[in-house]
């Protein structure tokens, strides 16, 4: 195919706090409902999502009228286009349906690009929305949300419209007797993604916000960028043209996570840290006392990765991670 490159005092009965937790689920509708039907089975007090909503890709098709739609060359009719549109969404990426004056227009064009992807975004996260109010309208669990490296800032107002879907990112939730501090901003990566930070940037950030709560042995840090030097952020290596190193057979690894993150949660210590950004990189790890969890994330296959934990006192009694 062608493409265009608030507070919640929910607490369990028996005094423990039960969360279920995922990250870049990347505009995948199937890894969103299983997300929330989880949360549903398991019960949980609140729902966290890591950041990187938004998808990558937005797919062109080509209205041709008299119910003929041209994709990547190909001719399909109403009931082809619907297969084609059930792709692209389980993949997690997006499509525009438009003339072909029109999508000539849009690769000459940034300005018409970047507005058609803006629809498609907020398109799909108003159905979201709808998914959210209806599945979880029995439930009381809230769905708290930052936005990761590759969300583009206007989806906080997108999102805003929504009483289910609460931000996080520069507030302090209270989950139960918890607090969790959250910040979707990563360190530089090679692809240049719209929320980075070089690392003493990122470091003063992210002690701003270590320094809202109000007992760190009670906290939880929901930073989107893994702490570096962990279980949690090894990638590819790449070399100059961006392309994976192949060494014997085998892909060489390399830890991308951020150094700032590490350093305060070196110096604050919090009872929790909840990441993601490194897809591959799913596992658990201690920095100092602190355990930091990644789930990782198989969006483009439609598979759920999610962590189930739970909360009581001053300890993680238990989590568990999820795929399906």
């Amino acid at each position: 195919m062608g493409l265009f490159g608030r507070k919640n005092n929910s607490q369990s009965s028996a005094g423990t706090v039960k969360l279920l937790f995922t990250s870049d689920v990347h505009g995948s509708d199937i890894v969103f409902k299983k997300f929330l039907n989880a949360g549903k089975m398991y019960k949980v007090d609140a729902l966290v999502i890591g950041g990187d909503l938004a998808g990558k890709a937005l797919y062109p098709i080509v209205d041709l009228g008299e119910g003929k739609y041209e994709v990547d060359g190909k001719v399909v009719g109403k009931e082809g286009l619907q297969q084609v549109i059930a792709e692209i969404r389980n993949s997690g990426n997006y499509y525009v349906i438009s003339d072909r004056k029109e999508v000539e227009l849009m690769k000459e064009d940034k300005r018409r690009l970047d507005e058609a992807f803006k629809n498609a975004i907020s398109d799909v996260l108003r159905n979201w929305m709808k998914i959210a109010e209806e599945k979880l309208s029995d439930f009381n669990i809230p769905v708290y949300y930052n936005l990761g490296n590759d969300d583009p800032e206007y989806m906080f107002d997108v999102l805003s419209e929504s009483d289910k879907f609460v931000k996080t990112e520069g507030e302090v939730i209270q989950i139960g007797k918890y607090e969790m501090v959250s910040f979707g901003y990563v360190n530089p990566t090679p692809w240049h993604t719209p929320r980075e930070m070089e690392e003493d940037k990122l470091y003063v950030k992210l002690k701003e916000e270590a320094e809202k709560v109000s007992d760190a042995e009670m906290a939880i840090f929901n930073f989107h960028a893994p702490p570096y030097n962990t279980n949690i952020d090894n990638a590819p290596l790449l070399d100059k043209d961006l392309r994976p190193v192949v060494r014997g057979g085998e892909i060489v690894m390399t830890h991308v996570g951020s150094t700032s993150v590490r350093k305060v949660e070196e110096e604050y210590q919090p009872l929790l840290g909840l990441h993601g950004h490194i897809h591959e990189s799913r596992g658990f790890d201690k920095v100092g006392k602190t355990l930091v969890i990644n789930p990782g994330s198989e969006y483009g296959e439609g598979i759920l990765h999610a962590v189930y934990v739970v909360l009581e006192g001053k300890k993680v009694k238990a989590y568990q991670f999820i795929i399906g």
